[in-house]
């Protein structure tokens, strides 16, 4: 089995690279953001490699992290999800995004791939429950409040706080994010309108 690549790029598509290892070319199929981080043809590259045999194909995947790779295979885990709806998953988030949109159950940040509807979407956030990989995920705090927040558990001043940061523009990610770090830092008790100063105060740092 191939587990890593590395060599030169050969060449650059839409959905893959081929690189070049001591003359034999590997084609590799990535996701949009992987693709964006490779070096130009001709340089020196190293991906991480999920190698999928099957009876009719063997196909390479490239990552530019093992967080990606981790990911795709949490992801084509879940029923409905193959190879491609993945990469499309992970071109449009990163693993720290897809960590938080699963924590926050937030159906339609992953609704944003193409190919993702929202039935499969809502599908993938409630299987993918409890089960984000270690590799590459944020914060431990962050996801503790972010799935405290999904679950509808977490209290209601920290709620209100996140919840007034997202009214004003904020993405639900960075509002959790931000409010999970005053918190860590002030305690769970402070003060919604403090909460919302001091997350203000994180997202403009």
């Amino acid at each position: 089995m191939i587990g890593r690549l590395k060599g030169l790029v050969e060449a650059l598509g839409d959905d893959f690279v081929l690189i070049d290892v001591n003359g034999v070319c590997y084609e590799a199929f990535c996701s949009a953001r992987t693709l964006q981080s490779l070096p130009g043809v001709g340089e020196a590259v190293r991906i991480e490699i999920e190698m999928i045999v099957r009876e009719d194909l063997i196909r390479l995947y490239g990552f530019a992290t093992e967080a990606e790779k981790v990911w795709f295979n949490t992801l084509t885990e879940v029923q409905g999800v193959g190879a491609r709806v993945a990469l499309a998953i992970l071109s449009v988030l990163s693993p720290s995004e897809l960590s938080s949109a699963i924590a926050l159950q937030d159906k339609a940040m992953v609704g944003r791939a193409n190919g993702v509807g929202p039935k499969l979407a809502q599908r993938i956030v409630t299987e993918l429950k409890g089960k984000v990989p270690s590799v590459g995920a944020i914060d431990a705090g962050v996801l503790g409040l972010q799935s405290a927040l999904g679950e509808g558990l977490a209290s209601g001043n920290i709620a209100d706080a996140v919840s007034a940061l997202t009214n004003l523009g904020y993405s639900s990610q960075q509002a959790s994010g931000a409010i999970a770090r005053v918190v860590k830092k002030e305690g769970e008790d402070t003060p919604t309108e403090k909460l919302i100063r001091l997350g203000l105060r994180e997202l403009s740092s």
